[in-house]
């Protein structure tokens, strides 16, 4: 069997600049052995929709890994950002995974709502923005995580 090969992005002032640790992108590679999942990239990059534009096209375009996850840049402050730069990327959107992000984080808190983050396909390349907190990326990824092969085969030309 081979891996899925899985690129982590973490869109971070303070972690792009050595202020912080980069607590929630090791999480998201943890995280994503439990699927027979690699990290075959791991960047940080500042708040810049041009930086993460840049290492998004890089990963599906160049790297051609199966999956992006993003973490950080979801949130409201005019340096959240991470949004956007995926839309640019993206060629189609799948919904359904943020709405169920936000729908099982909502069972614990209200602010999961606020949550910004989108999900979309580029090429073959299935992209999902997560939360930054290492909290957040946890339920996150937890709500999502296993349906992550399944969408892989799906893309593939597999049925429902």
């Amino acid at each position: 069997m081979s891996f899925i090969e899985i690129a982590v992005l973490t869109s971070s002032d303070r972690c792009s600049k050595g202020q912080a640790e980069d607590a929630s992108g090791r999480l998201v590679s943890e995280m994503i052995k439990t699927i027979g999942a690699r990290t075959a990239a791991y960047d940080i990059v500042p708040d810049e929709i041009p930086a993460i534009k840049e290492k998004l096209l890089h990963y599906c375009d160049t790297l051609k890994v199966n999956v992006v996850i993003t973490t950080g840049g979801t949130g409201f402050s005019g340096r959240d950002v991470t949004p956007e730069a995926t839309a640019q990327v993206l060629e189609k959107n799948i919904p359904g995974l943020p709405e169920l992000m936000r729908a099982e984080g909502l069972k614990k808190t209200k602010k999961a709502v606020l949550s910004r983050g989108i999900a979309g396909i580029r090429g073959n390349t299935i992209i999902i923005n997560l939360p930054g907190s290492p909290k957040a990326v946890k339920e996150s990824l937890e709500a999502v995580l296993d349906l992550i092969p399944h969408s892989l085969e799906m893309l593939k030309g597999g049925g429902h």
